[in-house]
């Protein structure tokens, strides 16, 4: 049977985007996609999310930088990139043969910041959408990060929303007491679609030196350790705003990913799994087409937040 897996996001936007798939890499587990063109058949997922970029190059946390933990790992990368303004010279021109439309995520330490980086990425080619990261310290208010607070979530949205003409998500930290709250704030300042969640904040010590492990001491938590969460947040979002949600944390798999969808999410994104086996964003893509054929199912639409209050029973 025919299956329809397409998502559109920013309806409504002056360049809406058009997804074959809900499928999407994560920020920060995908280089900037051409590193994985090599690997993997692009054509047959969704989208390409980029690592978060920045207005100057950034070199990032001390190392170590990462840790393994029980399913999972823990990571403290401090947005090492190197600049919109080389991403735009040397990344953006091999986009147009990747395969896949690529958002870009872009970060910043102050509003102006994220604002200019918006400003350059209008200029520069194959860029289908952008995806505000907004769980990093803002140094104008005491390294507060942006993304915790309502206001300052809704700030750095109306700030970029008004110099770009791209559709806008905007991703969601976990670390809140009501995330819900930062989503609704966020849609009403002009998002397109909301990304959750991001890492959770955790800490790994050695015994042995009686240290942390990661040099940054704090890192985020990501893998199938969190998925539980995700999906419960993913949830409470879908039932408290009207625009799209796109669901990650612990994806290695087609049912993962049906998890989110029944949650509500619209399309989905795979991050840490990929490290060890890069071939796992695909295998997702193709087995939400594969379940849906095999359970009858013409359209992901047809099961889209059907555990949610007011959704049909899943069957």
């Amino acid at each position: 049977m025919d299956v329809d897996l397409s998502v559109e996001l920013g309806v409504g936007t002056p360049r809406p985007l058009l997804l074959r798939n809900p499928v999407l890499s994560a920020a920060g587990t995908f280089g900037y996609g051409v590193e994985y063109a090599r690997l993997l058949p692009l054509d047959r997922i969704g989208a390409v999310v980029t690592k978060s970029t920045t207005l100057r190059p950034r070199a990032g946390a001390p190392m170590p930088r990462w840790v393994e933990t029980p399913s999972g790992m823990l990571n403290a990368i401090g947005i090492n990139n190197p600049g919109i303004d080389r991403v735009r010279r040397t990344y953006a021109p091999k986009w147009k043969g990747l395969g896949a439309p690529v958002i870009l995520s872009v970060a910043g330490e102050t509003v102006e910041e994220y604002i200019e980086v918006a400003l350059r990425v209008e200029e520069a080619e194959n860029v289908s959408a952008l995806e505000l990261n907004i769980s990093c310290p803002n140094v104008h208010e005491g390294g507060m990060w942006f993304g915790t607070d309502p206001h300052q979530a809704a700030g750095v949205t109306s700030a970029v929303r008004a110099v770009t003409s791209l559709p806008l998500i905007v991703k969601l930290t976990p670390n809140v007491a009501d995330i819900s709250g930062v989503a609704r704030a966020v849609e009403d300042a002009g998002a397109d679609a909301v990304s959750l969640v991001n890492t959770l904040t955790g800490m790994v010590i050695d015994t042995a030196s009686r240290r942390p492990v990661l040099g940054n001491r704090t890192g985020g938590l990501s893998g199938p350790a969190i998925r539980p969460v995700a999906v419960r947040m993913v949830w409470e979002v879908a039932q408290s705003v009207d625009v799209p949600v796109i669901g990650l944390g612990g994806i290695t798999r087609a049912d993962d990913a049906l998890q989110f969808i029944m949650a509500g999410a619209s399309a989905v994104q795979v991050g840490s799994s990929g490290f060890g086996r890069p071939s796992t964003i695909v295998e997702v893509a193709d087995g939400l087409g594969a379940w849906c054929a095999e359970k009858g199912v013409s359209s992901l639409a047809d099961v889209r937040g059907c555990v949610l209050p007011s959704g049909s029973r899943c069957s």
